[in-house]
């Protein structure tokens, strides 16, 4: 099914947010969709201000992964949590765009750190500028960002430094990997929450608080975007291994070749270490060389045939429905409706 998440049209076509197949349900109320569409249109025009500077070399850099489209998941959240309270105004369509400029600003870092040669179909910032400019870049996005929020609330301001923190320490945890005797699955799982959970989660939580919410409802929201965002990562882990190439454009094993350890490699190293011989011959493959792609393919293959992966599925689904959980209590509307069909999704895709 389609991708869960906001895409943008390309540069040179007016701007339209386009509603994804997850969210139908906004689609049958048609005041409220169209409600939805011009706030993240608002949304998309002042991200795009804000990254813009009279310096030539800056405002091309800065603009670049903004330009290059692809997903809005976290400004849609905020507009949407917005939705079940007062509604929208300028402060939650700030917050918004303050939300994508720091996703934005982590992948300029992420792709120097992983020295990733493309980001949304294009070379990334640093394979164009050079390392120091994409991570010069990618401050200057983060310091823009905290200026726009600092401008909104105190409590805006906390809240995002608290998630620039979680995003920073779930990245040094991730480099350094667990430490001493600290159990590896609970250090992966912490990751993720840090990485990709702690946005989402701000990202929910700031658009009901600019939106009029309680202090009570406002965590409500931070628990269901925690959630949903680990339920997504748990997934795009999976779908690394079991994702058909041609219907998801990934190579399958991505990460195994890399050596980063994801869940259902965890969960196979757990099974061997309890003696499951299936599970030992499997780790045989996925801790030899790599390097071909014959030997990718069968080490990929051992693993996705092994009851883990179905295993790990079933983590991902366990996280939805804590998210879906969260919101629980809030009032049934359409929005409720939307946030809860996008956790459906998260886990129920192919790439």
């Amino acid at each position: 099914m389609t991708d869960p998440s906001v895409q943008t049209d390309s540069p040179a076509d007016a701007l339209t947010i386009k509603l994804p197949a997850g969210f139908d349900v906004l689609a049958a109320d048609e005041a409220l969709s169209a409600g939805i569409t011009e706030a993240l249109d608002q949304v998309e025009e002042q991200l795009l201000e804000a990254l813009t500077t009279d310096d030539e070399l800056t405002n091309t850099s800065a603009r670049y992964l903004a330009e290059a489209g692809g997903k809005r998941i976290r400004p849609l959240l905020t507009v949407l949590t917005a939705q079940l309270f007062d509604g929208v105004n300028a402060e939650v369509r700030q917050a918004a765009a303050v939300m994508e400029m720091i996703h934005l600003a982590t992948l300029y870092h992420d792709d120097v750190m992983d020295s990733a040669p493309l980001r949304r179909g294009t070379p990334s910032a640093h394979e164009v500028w050079g390392n120091s400019v994409a991570i010069l870049t990618g401050d200057l996005i983060l310091s823009r960002a905290s200026r726009m929020m600092a401008e909104l609330s105190q409590e805006g301001a906390r809240v995002q430094s608290h998630t620039f923190e979680r995003l920073v320490m779930g990245q040094l945890h991730e480099t350094v990997g667990p430490q001493g005797s600290e159990d590896a699955y609970k250090h992966y799982l912490s990751v993720i929450a840090d990485k990709t959970g702690s946005l989402v989660a701000a990202a929910a939580r700031l658009g009901a608080h600019f939106g009029g919410a309680e202090g009570a409802q406002t965590q409500l929201l931070h628990d269901y975007g925690e959630a949903v965002g680990i339920a997504f990562q748990l997934a795009d882990d999976i779908i690394d291994l079991a994702a058909d190439g041609e219907a998801s454009g990934k190579t399958p094993g991505t990460d195994l070749r890399e050596g980063v350890p994801t869940l259902p490699v965890l969960l196979l190293r757990g099974a061997a270490a309890q003696g499951d011989e299936a599970a030992r011959d499997a780790l045989t493959l996925v801790d030899g060389d790599l390097s071909s792609d014959e030997a990718l393919a069968e080490a990929v293959s051992a693993v996705v045939a092994h009851p883990v992966t179905e295993r790990a599925w079933e983590v991902a689904r366990s996280w939805s429905a804590r998210a879906k959980e969260a919101i629980a209590d809030l009032p049934d509307s359409t929005v409720k409706q939307a946030l809860n069909s996008f956790a459906d999704a998260v886990v129920d895709r192919e790439g």
